[in-house]
């Protein structure tokens, strides 16, 4: 019997597993069950962490940079560099985690952290990204673990004026697929805050820092670019980043652009994604989205595994999404499956393969 050509393209599993490293366990667990399928490794990432290493994987050239990370001790931060001569502009690509990321706190988020953590990093790697030559400059955004609107990125390049100056004539694109604006009951405090260890009181807090930023951005920019979709993303980075002439993109799409993945669903029998958690937002522009529209046009099936799934079958039914699986359920807890998430997604694969058809 003819195997099947599998398209294998996670997400990272949070601070469990990266894409790489979780497209290489679905694959193990997948062949264990059916060796006879040909199988595509296509990680994926919507702009958070582990953005720099899928572009790394298939693009450019890898720096590395000791910058600030969160809360000031400093941390060495990968960026990417594609100046190869066919390319143009010569661009960086850049991943806020990589520098103020919420695995880079050095333990569990708390009121403090959220307080204290910054963004004075990712402005150093974007002032050794222009002082490299790049032309166009993409920013991942999330998975950060701070809230403070850009400010210390701005801070790092000078000042509002000074980065403008820096950045004058350089496609800026702010690399993330969360639509939340920078203030309000949507804003960055308010929905993500807690994420990162705030309590209502500190979320409070923070807005009203956010509100006063927010004043300098809009005015910087000539319009209020608080409001904008995208503005909310990386604790309010991507407010600074659009004050400073950037704009959104789909983090994903950028990812998918660069990893070939049209002609790899176009070719795939089944496709196989996953992240940490699959859930509503899962379906607004997260990479699991993106699978499932260009599957769904070809009729191809496609899987989820993931650490949990919130979802019912009705909504997986009208995402697109043929089938979920969640590695907790398999390991027994949500300990389990986040300690040992390595072996636990590779046998909860190997248990799916062997049962599909």
């Amino acid at each position: 019997m003819a195997g099947l050509n599998v398209l294998i393209a996670p997400d990272c599993f949070g601070d469990s597993l990266t894409a790489v490293e979780a497209a290489r366990f679905i694959a193990q667990g997948w062949g264990a069950s059916r060796p006879e399928d040909r199988l595509t490794l296509a990680p994926q990432s919507d702009g958070g962490p582990g953005f720099v290493e899928v572009l790394a994987s298939r693009l450019g050239q890898v720096h590395t940079q000791r910058v600030s990370g969160p809360l000031d001790e400093e941390v060495e931060a990968q960026w990417v560099l594609d100046a190869a001569p066919s390319v143009h502009p010569v661009t960086a690509y850049i991943e806020c985690a990589q520098a103020c990321g919420l695995a880079l706190l050095g333990g569990p988020p708390t009121v403090q952290t959220a307080l204290a953590a910054h963004s004075r990093g990712v402005g150093q790697l974007i002032a050794a990204a222009r002082a490299a030559g790049a032309e166009r400059i993409v920013v991942g955004l999330g998975g950060s673990g701070c809230t403070d609107g850009g400010r210390c990125m701005v801070e790092a390049l000078g000042g509002l004026t000074a980065a403008q100056t820096l950045l004058d004539g350089v496609e800026l694109i702010a690399a993330s697929d969360v639509e939340h604006p920078l203030l309000g009951p949507m804003g960055a405090a308010a929905v993500f805050g807690p994420q990162k260890g705030a309590d209502p009181d500190t979320v409070a807090v923070l807005e009203e820092r956010l509100s006063r930023w927010a004043e300098e951005l809009n005015a910087a920019a000539g319009r209020n670019v608080s409001d904008e979709a995208g503005a909310g993303a990386a604790g309010g980075i991507g407010a600074a980043l659009i004050a400073l002439g950037g704009r959104r993109e789909s983090g994903a799409a950028i990812i998918a652009e660069h990893t070939a993945l049209h002609d790899d669903v176009a070719t795939a029998d089944l496709v196989i994604t996953g992240e940490g958690r699959f859930d509503d937002q899962s379906l607004h522009g997260k990479v699991v989205s993106a699978l499932a529209g260009g599957a769904a046009a070809r009729r191809t099936p496609v899987l989820v595994l993931a650490g949990q799934v919130t979802l019912d079958p009705a909504a997986l039914q009208a995402a697109g999404i043929t089938a979920a699986y969640s590695i907790t359920d398999h390991a027994g807890s949500v300990q389990r499956a986040i300690e040992d998430a390595a072996n636990q997604l590779t046998g909860l694969t190997t248990a799916v393969a062997a049962a599909y058809p």
